[in-house]
């Protein structure tokens, strides 16, 4: 066969490929002796898997021989078997089972996603990759695997309406920066991606959302309050989620917390704090707990607002928004209860 002079003997077709991965995969587990040996075959083998999936220099690869490699992996559970057991796999090796996840799960029959079908029917799989975040060598890994499934609406559904969404709140804050700040890549996608899919969440997840939002906004990590706050105000400030703007802006507490954030040291935060509390201000239905507020405050808001960023003078848009905020809290009236 000149075809293919890419496999050794072994590795010719799909399913002696994900037979000889599975094999060396439980021998791998048990972390013996064999290791070794059983590390290098786990490496060819994904290696071949690879070039199956990808082809090779210029060659498109073979619909069928995808088609079959795809259908032996769901039907042998590999694809869970390579997540579960990611950890336990080479440097090298963690980087093409990333590739090849990637690869399989946009592979498209028509209007169909096998993959997406796939996990759809195993969902603990996307939880795994959640879990990776725990994880530090595989974390990154996980990540790019995640944002991956992410971009298909049904399986992005199944991670935000689960219990454990809210395990994001703790991985945006881990010690370590970069796995915190993939985390928050993984975390803004996943909240606005798919709109309205995202608005329905957040409607009926306010409460315990925005409380758990709310302990990001007072992170003693900078990097995620910043990333945070800019957050909240493309979230409120995005037409799909008028409702959820409009709940958020009623709130008295809300309102309270932007008005310490517009004082904080850093100005990058005061500056993301603006952008949502010009929201509280520029609503035309203000609720009658916002007014009080704004009222009772009016002449030392009208003071702070006229001398506040005055270094960004080049940004027009800025000044026309504060001169605009500062005329709306001049003219606020105490209205008949």
């Amino acid at each position: 066969d000149e075809k293919m002079p890419l496999f050794s003997k072994s590795h010719r077709n799909p399913a002696e490929i994900v037979k000889n991965l599975k094999d060396n995969m439980v021998i791998l587990e048990k972390q013996d002796k064999k290791t070794d040996k059983a590390s290098e075959e786990v490496s060819k083998s994904l290696q071949a898997m690879k070039e199956i999936l990808c082809g090779t220099n210029d060659k498109e690869p073979p619909t069928e021989v995808v088609a079959q490699l795809a259908q032996e992996l769901y039907n042998s559970g590999l694809l869970v078997t390579l997540i579960a057991d990611l950890q336990l796999i080479d440097f090298e090796g963690k980087k093409d089972v990333t590739q090849i996840f990637n690869n399989i799960l946009r592979r498209q029959i028509g209007t169909r996603s096998p993959t997406v079908e796939y996990i759809s029917a195993h969902p603990h799989i996307l939880f795994m990759l959640l879990k990776g975040y725990e994880a530090p060598q595989i974390a990154l890994r996980c990540g790019i695997m995640l944002r991956e499934c992410i971009r298909h609406e049904p399986l992005a559904k199944i991670v935000l309406f689960s219990d454990q969404f809210r395990d994001f709140f703790k991985y945006v804050e881990l010690s370590t920066f970069d796995i915190a700040s993939d985390a928050f890549a993984t975390f803004k996608d996943l909240l606005t991606r798919h709109k309205v899919l995202v608005a329905d969440f957040l409607e009926q997840n306010y409460d315990t959302i925005f409380e758990d939002y709310e302990k990001l906004l007072l992170s003693e990590n900078y990097v995620t309050k910043r990333q945070s706050l800019k957050l909240l105000g493309e979230l409120i400030l995005d037409r799909h989620n008028f409702a959820i703007m409009t709940k958020y802006i009623s709130r008295p507490e809300n309102l309270k917390l932007m008005m310490n954030l517009l004082r904080d040291k850093s100005p990058n935060i005061q500056f993301e704090a603006f952008h949502v509390f010009k929201v509280f201000v520029a609503s035309p239905h203000k609720t009658q707990p916002i007014v009080e507020i704004l009222l009772k405050n009016q002449p030392k808001l009208i003071e702070f607002l006229s001398s506040f960023q005055k270094e960004r003078t080049d940004d027009e848009q800025f000044t026309d928004e504060k001169n605009y905020l500062i005329k709306q809290i001049r003219d606020l009236k105490k209205t008949a209860p």
